[in-house]
């Protein structure tokens, strides 16, 4: 098959997609542990700056974020490579998504237990990584890992601005050979394969390294 044949685009474009979400799925998710708590415990003015971070982000379009990012911030003197940009609008996207379901954890916690914590003198940063925030995660982990999966399905809209994932190593094939059904399929294939792929080893790693069985 003549799209096969660029397999080296293809596997470059699976390269970078996966690049692209792990780190912004580190990222991101390490910044949702802390806004989260912003949220759900910190002083006012804090609780208000993180609520309208998280409400202007998920109110607005991923691709409107990502262009004002590449192309919006180069009039105020930052200019970025696509490769970084993309990096930085899937952070700050999954970053609000991610800080709203562990909240949702987080605020489910049992009274009582932050209680038994304070009483063994425990600190507030003790009570939030030791005591909340292993069951929080353990509840809102499936949602977690959804919110993920979409990111990085998101990242397909990054080869607008020419970062090499996935649909851009599609769309240059198609663009060669002109074979856009059978490129756009085998990189639908791809997506679904990265996907399942990428839950399942999720849900393993969570309850493995983060939050216990």
């Amino acid at each position: 098959m003549a799209v096969l044949s660029q397999w080296p685009l293809l596997a470059v474009g699976v390269a970078w997609t996966v690049g692209l979400t792990v780190i912004s799925s580190l990222i991101g998710v390490f910044l949702g542990v802390g806004f989260a708590w912003a949220r759900a415990s910190g002083p006012v003015w804090l609780r208000w700056v993180v609520g309208t971070y998280v409400e202007l982000i998920r109110n607005t379009p991923f691709i409107v974020q990502l262009f004002f990012i590449f192309f919006g911030l180069p009039a105020m003197g930052i200019k970025l490579s696509p490769e970084l940009a993309s990096v930085i609008a899937m952070v700050i996207n999954l970053s609000a998504y991610a800080t709203e379901i562990i909240r949702a954890g987080v605020e489910a916690t049992p009274r009582g237990q932050i209680e038994a914590a304070e009483s063994l003198a425990f600190n507030r940063v003790q009570i939030y990584t030791r005591v909340v925030l292993p069951p929080a995660l353990k509840k809102v982990w499936p949602a977690l890992v959804s919110q993920i999966i979409i990111v990085m399905l998101g990242s397909a809209v990054c080869g607008q601005i020419s970062t090499q994932e996935l649909s851009y190593a599609a769309n240059l094939i198609q663009g060669r050979n002109f074979r856009a059904f059978e490129a756009f399929i085998i990189a639908t294939a791809i997506y679904l394969a990265l996907s399942i792929g990428v839950r399942k080893l999720l849900n393993w790693a969570g309850p493995k390294f983060l939050f216990g069985r």
